[in-house]
């Protein structure tokens, strides 16, 4: 009877297994088609007969409306299931890649981005639910980062393999194949994913969650992760969906396909940097030293990389013109490493405040995630305007630091 028992529980291991990598695909399809700006920009701008620093501001509608997103779908989770909900924003992510890939201007290309924003909200929160429900906080800590690493490997889809496709295909095809790939994984999450029933652990309006999240997230207790939250994400995600590629092509003369080459890099550190994170904080026991630290190398490492640009200190020192290529690939995978302690953020969250509250704890560090990578977004798009590139970076690496001060602050009484 008992090696029944056992097999049955191995079985019901394997089913969770292949449910939680069903559903991170989904997570990685979003940050694939979150990062196509990146490597076309440009054709893009030409297309539609605009400045690539106003397509890049214009860009800011799909965080924005990621963001805005982030409760109702967590209420919807929480009424209807993780499987109902997260087949119906891989269908809403489908129709949001074909309309993005039919464009002919600004506001068709703008109404594109807000669908796939909207459907692609709950593309991270989906497989996080079904952990956080059906393991223990310990595994969940695993599986939080796994989640993360997985949903990376997007950004290595939108990196070389992407540049190359753009550069054969034209811009368009990025879409067209994300849209193939979200049917997909559809039918992975349709087969795999087991359908619960919902559990109605809330039935205050959205409105009133939205509410009671915003309010917990102006708490003192959690007051230092958010504003920690607002720039941690933002900097990795802005500088590989969208700076990095201008930066290595304009400043750094490289073709689209080394600069995807480059972008591959940073993103297969950013792959594993939550794995290895994770780990250096079950060895080490002090996560929040661990997360200030990494935090502060990130905005040092940005600010170097500004520096190297052409006529800036770090090339005048050295008596270059400008730093090489290299110079920036050494950073990019270093930051790319130092940015990856978004799961120690969640599991701060969890560990600050009760049971009760959990939930809606890690709904607040979420939205703070990626309403900070939207506002970064639309504001780097008027540095660039105004300053340039180098003075974006410098921005990111500025907001990086005040965002660990505040942190510091904040989280004193906590190790």
């Amino acid at each position: 009877m008992s090696a029944v028992a056992t097999d049955e529980a191995g079985h019901g291991t394997r089913a969770l297994i292949f449910a939680l990598l069903a559903l991170a695909c989904g997570h990685m399809l979003s940050t694939l088609l979150r990062t196509i700006p990146a490597v076309s920009l440009d054709l893009m701008a030409a297309d539609f007969h605009i400045e690539p620093q106003a397509l890049a501001s214009l860009t800011s509608v799909y965080p924005f409306a990621f963001a805005a997103a982030q409760i109702p779908v967590g209420a919807a989770m929480d009424r209807f299931g993780v499987r109902p909900v997260s087949l119906s924003l891989l269908a809403g992510t489908v129709v949001g890649a074909i309309a993005s890939g039919f464009a002919t201007g600004p506001s068709s290309f703008a109404f594109g981005q807000v669908l796939l924003g909207v459907a692609t909200s709950g593309m991270l929160m989906c497989p996080m639910t079904l952990a956080a429900k059906q393991l223990s906080a310990a595994r969940f800590g695993l599986w939080s980062g796994a989640i993360l690493s997985i949903g990376n490997i997007g950004m290595l889809l939108s990196s070389s393999p992407l540049a190359f496709v753009v550069d054969t295909y034209g811009w368009r095809a990025g879409f067209w194949i994300s849209a193939a790939g979200g049917l997909l994984v559809a039918l992975a999450v349709f087969l795999l994913v087991p359908s619960q029933p919902a559990e109605h652990k809330d039935d205050s309006s959205p409105l009133s969650q939205m509410i009671e999240v915003l309010r917990l997230g102006f708490s003192r207790p959690l007051r230092g992760l958010i504003a920690l939250a607002l720039v941690s994400l933002a900097t990795s995600l802005v500088l590989r969906g969208l700076w990095g590629g201008p930066w290595l092509m304009e400043v750094k003369g490289l073709t689209r396909v080394e600069a995807g080459n480059q972008l591959g890099a940073f993103t297969l550190a950013m792959i594993a940097g939550p794995l290895c994170i994770g780990v250096i904080d079950r060895r080490l026991g002090r996560r929040r030293a661990l997360v200030a630290g990494s935090h502060l190398a990130g905005a040092l490492l940005l600010a170097l990389m500004a520096l190297g640009a052409p006529h800036y200190p770090v090339s005048a020192l050295l008596g270059l013109s400008v730093m090489p290529p290299q110079y920036d690939l050494v950073l990019f995978v270093l930051i790319g490493l130092a940015t990856s302690a978004q799961p120690l953020v969640f599991g701060m969250s969890r560990q600050l405040v009760d049971a009760q509250t959990a939930g809606k704890a890690l709904a607040a560090v979420n939205l703070a995630f990626f309403l900070g990578a939207a506002l970064m977004q639309s504001v780097t798009g008027a540095v660039a305007a105004f300053a340039g590139l180098p003075a974006v970076l410098l921005f990111m690496a500025a907001a990086l630091f005040l965002g660990v001060l505040i942190f510091l602050t904040y989280t004193s009484s906590h190790s």
